[in-house]
């Protein structure tokens, strides 16, 4: 009897017979078969039998969708998207994880919502960049409808550094910038300034001064940047590439302003100058100077 009890292929076995109709069975008997699913995922994972136990867990998941609790059943899809990612299925990783968020938000949890599609972008990050930005993205998303755009800093700043890897600058940026229009909804000063600063940066590094010096000039009229030291270490490296001074910049680059940024900006602000400064310098035409200099410009 014991044995039987803990065969997962019975347990499996008798769960199915539970869900199916017959003449005999009018009605599935989801609530003792949704049992049985549970039992025979935690063996299979057990024996490390990876793929039967995220079907089981995918069924588990099924049975508590049918039973009316969407929070198990959100449990067990996170327990069907982690075996996945063992077993090298991407494509699954992603619906699972989905599929989990979506039972999470029908709890009306936004926060456990999107910790379920940020699992999912991490655990997709080298195999499925694109798709894990689009993970982020959502998971961003849930929060700042919700409200709660302080627990989504961490997923900006996840996706911005995913976009750097991937080489797309200007959308890094713009998830820097996110993180500072969700940080000044918050009151979050430090963490605003932060963003935008490393957004400056971003630019530098793909060469665009023109749309680093735009971003500069946007941010200043936010009243919290406009005395930061964020804004005064901006002020210093788009001054020393108007002047074509590479030294300058680097000792600029070495701020502490840009010491208390994340890692990834850290590296890239490391490298600066990029690009050739005596085209930029000509490109401005020695005009550039007094938009940077007057301050009452910057208000």
């Amino acid at each position: 009897m014991s044995s039987s009890s803990s065969d997962p292929e019975k347990l499996m076995a008798k769960a199915d017979k539970l869900t199916k109709l017959s003449f005999t069975r009018w009605n599935a008997d989801w609530k003792s078969a949704t049992s049985l699913y549970e039992q025979a995922a935690i063996a299979y994972r057990f024996r490390k039998d990876n793929e039967k136990a995220k079907d089981a867990f995918e069924k588990a998941s099924k049975g508590q969708e049918m039973i009316s609790s969407p929070w198990d059943a959100a449990k067990h899809m996170e327990s069907a998207g982690a075996l996945a990612k063992e077993l090298g299925l991407w494509n699954e990783v992603s619906d699972f994880y989905r599929r989990a968020s979506e039972f999470y938000r029908e709890c009306g949890r936004s926060q456990p919502a999107s910790d379920a599609l940020a699992k999912g972008a991490s655990a997709l990050e080298d195999k499925a960049p694109e798709e894990a930005i689009k993970l982020y993205d959502d998971a961003c998303a849930l929060l700042e409808d919700d409200g709660k755009e302080q627990m989504a800093f961490d997923l900006y700043r996840a996706a911005a550094n995913l976009y750097v890897k991937l080489e797309k600058y200007s959308d890094a940026a713009a998830f820097h910038l996110r993180l500072g229009s969700a940080a000044d909804k918050c009151n979050a000063i430090n963490s605003q300034c932060k963003g935008y600063l490393s957004a400056i940066i971003i630019y530098l590094y793909a060469h665009d001064f023109q749309q680093a010096q735009k971003c500069y000039n946007d941010c200043s009229g936010v009243q919290g940047f406009q005395s930061s030291d964020q804004n005064r270490c901006a002020m210093k490296l788009l001054a020393a590439y108007e002047e074509g001074d590479a030294e300058e910049i680097k000792r600029a680059a070495q701020s502490s302003a840009i010491n208390h940024l994340d890692h990834v900006v850290i590296r890239l602000a490391r490298k600066l100058p990029t690009g050739d400064l005596q085209a930029i310098k000509k490109d401005l035409g020695g005009d550039g100077g007094d938009e940077l200099g007057d301050e009452d410009d910057l208000t």
